[in-house]
């Protein structure tokens, strides 16, 4: 069975970025765990086994918490009420409308800057052949 301790805590949150409302902690608290395995799982998709790199140091303790965090403040200041818009603006006699949402389908978010912060998705060159020999 795999390790499904949570590579951040609350209190790692309130350190990094500010303290947080009662009903913020118990939804980070079970947000957490949630977001650690959808990165183990991020990496095994990869080839990648997160905490066997912690473990034999190829990834700092500090990177796995910072990009946790991360993304667990992303989905805690994602609106659960209303529209998760990000950029709004509307016009008056001309009807138009137009916004940007925070994270469309709602849900974790993982950016590929988050991920290549792990070292579990790289840069890859790839070529092709156009001439047989």
């Amino acid at each position: 069975m795999s390790n499904t301790t949570p590579f951040a805590t609350v209190a790692d949150i309130e350190r990094l970025v500010r303290p947080l409302t009662q009903a913020e902690q118990t939804r980070a608290g079970e947000l957490l765990p949630v977001v650690s395995d959808v990165l183990r799982q991020e990496a095994m998709n990869r080839g990648y086994n997160l905490d066997e790199m912690l473990a034999d140091g190829t990834l700092l303790d500090n990177a796995i918490i910072g990009v946790t965090v991360d993304i667990t403040m992303r989905a805690l200041l994602t609106s659960t009420t209303d529209e998760p818009m990000t950029q709004f603006s509307q016009a008056a006699m001309g009807y138009s409308v137009s916004g940007s949402f925070l994270s469309p389908g709602g849900g974790l978010f993982i950016k590929d800057s988050e991920l290549k912060r792990l070292g579990i998705k790289r840069q890859q060159l790839k070529t092709i052949e156009w001439y047989s020999v």
